[in-house]
């Protein structure tokens, strides 16, 4: 049965058990925040420019502490780095509820809140990212992985579905916040349970030089920069979420919901099915095959007028995805030494991101220059060319085999 349905043996471990389920509880609380906040700042503004501005303030510390978050998490015991960080996260959505009951009504307040926790958040996802292989043996990495990914997008369905119930609440705003922070003491137990790592590059000082001595570690590898190219490529060239308003209005009249959901729904199917993920050992192949397949479902869906035949292919290609993320972090954790994994996780961060931002810029301006299906359809042809002929070319890449790298490190 496991050859079908998910690997739960990472699950026997304890450690790996209480981040897992520490995780899925953040998740939800994360995704109950992250709906809250920009339904409370148009709230207050009656402006979609406040709101798209938070997003911006989202990004721009993720992208910086990423980077320098990953070279810290090499420097120092993980656990205390992601204790720490979360921490800060959780004292953020303290603050959030605090403005709420006072009824502080400033926006500025409300995004500079949404900017410290996007910092903390990139630091603790870096240190997070390092952790996992040192909690399970490097053949349940995969499997580790899928069941990660697995409660985290469930939490990703659950957090909006129980935002929504909460705001519409006398108080809600208040009640939201309220229920992240408690979801997010769980976490935080979860974490201060873990065991005590030590410190991966004892030598290391966090720094510029740090992260330049991890982007170097990155471009001369070609195995560990294809898995990085492929999901840039996927993200930036076949990406439709912007592009789903258009195709609601003209094409559907309304149904905007099933759209935005299918990819999730796509990735809990594949995930409550993923037994056999940890059974592939050309990571590489498989890892351009999935993205082949999301590029393909997208391109299909792109010049359908039926809503549900549309939301099937995007069923299909949430399942892509969820096969395409675990084997690029599989590759990462376990190709990468331990020295330095912190600073290519946070890498990771940055990509993961920024490149479905970089996506919905790129469909935005094409749709506006261009014609929808070309810039949803013609898009997601040109990442299936332009991922084969590159991971092809990438032989080493091509050929990767995890479980004779797993034999080597051993």
């Amino acid at each position: 049965m496991r050859r079908f349905f998910a690997d739960t043996r990472p699950l026997a471990i304890p450690a790996y058990r209480r981040s897992f389920l520490g995780q899925g509880t953040a998740v939800v609380g994360m995704m109950i925040t992250a709906v809250t906040v920009p339904v409370q700042l148009y709230d207050l503004t009656r402006s979609s420019l406040v709101v798209g501005l938070s997003g911006v303030v989202g990004l721009l510390p993720v992208v910086v502490f990423g980077l320098y978050g990953g070279a810290i998490a090499d420097a120092v015991d993980r656990r205390k780095l992601v204790l720490v960080s979360s921490s800060v996260s959780w004292v953020v959505t303290l603050a959030l509820l605090a403005q709420s009951l006072a009824e502080v009504r400033s926006p500025a307040l409300i995004l500079g809140l949404v900017a410290v926790q996007s910092g903390s958040f990139a630091v603790s996802a870096s240190g997070r990212g390092a952790i996992l292989p040192l909690l399970v043996p490097a053949d349940l990495v995969p499997a580790a992985n899928a069941l990660s990914y697995t409660v985290s997008t469930l939490g990703q369905v659950l957090g909006p579905l129980v935002a929504g119930v909460l705001i519409g609440l006398p108080g809600g705003f208040g009640l939201a916040y309220a229920a992240d922070a408690v979801l997010f003491t769980a976490s935080l137990y979860a974490t201060a349970r873990l065991p005590s790592f030590g410190v991966a590059d004892g030598l290391g000082r966090p720094g510029l030089k740090s992260i330049v001595e991890g982007l170097r570690f990155l471009g001369g590898n070609p195995v560990l920069m294809m898995s990085f190219a492929v999901d840039i490529a996927a993200m930036v060239l076949a990406t439709p979420e912007a592009l789903f308003p258009q195709a609601a209005a003209t094409r559907f009249d309304g149904g905007v919901g099933p759209l935005y959901s299918a990819i999730a729904a796509g990735s809990i199917l594949a995930g409550l099915l993923s037994g056999w993920i940890g059974g592939v050992r050309r990571q590489g192949v498989a890892l351009t095959l999935a993205v082949v397949v999301w590029s393909a479902a997208i391109a299909v869906a792109g010049f359908l007028h039926s809503l549900w035949a549309v939301v099937l292919l995007l069923v299909v290609a949430g399942a892509a995805d969820f096969v395409s993320a675990v084997y690029r972090q599989a590759i990462l954790q376990t190709f990468v030494p331990d020295r330095l994994r912190g600073r290519l996780q946070g890498v990771f961060t940055v990509v993961v991101n920024g490149g479905p931002r970089l996506g919905d810029l790129r469909a935005g301006f094409m749709a506006a220059a261009t014609t929808f299906t070309l810039a949803w359809s013609g898009a997601a042809v040109l990442c299936i060319a332009v991922v084969l002929v590159a991971a092809v070319s990438a032989r080493s890449f091509w050929r990767y085999d995890a479980r004779e790298h797993v034999r080597e490190l051993t």
